[in-house]
């Protein structure tokens, strides 16, 4: 199970300024924490990034390179921001991503096949809104594939996120359990294998503070490593967390168990 550091975002004030003074050290700090606290991936979070797209994307992603060879998620809704993004990488990269919206089919999933590189696709409506059960996001999943097959985009390129429901939802819990169901039967629906990845701290959005995303973190992790989740996006810096996510690893690895 890979984690995905979701720490370095945009919309942390420090990494804004950072960002619109070109100033390398905030980021590089924060992500050389990320790598060092043991994350396998870093998500680069920029947001839509309506002003100067090309040139902050560009910045993020070689000042985020010059610290680190991990593979880069390159986390925006903006296409040129992506092409950006996917220009300067280098190393290993994943587009994040695209959905059944006819946009992100038509301007951020030819960035995948021109790149040949793997793209994080979300289970949501051709409207861009949440699925209300397991069927209907089993249906998107159907037909996201299709979409992306009909383009040319092998399917093993096709990372299935079926996007995590905060807590505080109406229906969160109910949302929450279909996405185990997802996760867990994909593959059989589909025939083939499906790597799926889930935005952990999606789950604890308005908690009133970090007890409460702790512990629901903590609680729901091992639910999706047991449900066969191949990716989890989450707080590389959450020490509690990340030592869930390696057990978790460990007691579903069919290698030898070891204690070390």
């Amino acid at each position: 199970m890979i984690s995905v550091a979701d720490n370095l975002r945009i919309t942390i004030p420090a990494i804004a300024r950072a960002v619109e003074n070109k100033d390398p050290a905030p980021v590089q700090k924060l992500v050389a924490q990320c790598r060092d606290a043991g994350a396998h991936a870093i998500d680069i979070n920029s947001g839509p990034l309506s002003r100067y797209p090309k040139d902050k994307m560009r910045f993020l992603v070689e000042t985020v390179r010059a610290v680190t060879d991990l593979p880069l998620v390159l986390d925006t809704s903006n296409p040129d921001a992506m092409a950006a993004g996917l220009a300067y990488s280098g190393g290993t990269v994943i587009i994040n991503g695209i959905s059944l919206e006819p946009e992100k089919l038509s301007r951020i999933l030819p960035l995948a096949l021109s790149h040949d590189c793997d793209v994080i696709g979300y289970l949501l409506d051709a409207d861009g809104h949440v699925p209300a059960d397991t069927e209907s996001r089993m249906e998107a999943a159907v037909a996201l594939f299709g979409e992306c097959q009909a383009a040319g985009l092998s399917p093993d390129r096709l990372i299935v996120d079926p996007v995590v429901a905060p807590l505080s939802w109406p229906d969160g819990n109910h949302q929450n359990i279909a996405i185990l169901d997802v996760v867990r039967t994909l593959p059989d629906l589909l025939g083939f294998p499906v790597r799926t990845i889930a935005g952990l701290s999606n789950l604890t959005t308005g908690a009133p503070d970090n007890s409460y995303r702790r512990i629901h973190q903590q609680a729901f992790l091992p639910m999706l490593a047991a449900a066969g989740a191949s990716m989890i996006l989450m707080n590389a810096l959450d020490p509690g967390l990340m030592t869930m996510a390696r057990a978790c690893e460990k007691i579903r690895n069919q290698s030898i168990f070891s204690w070390e």
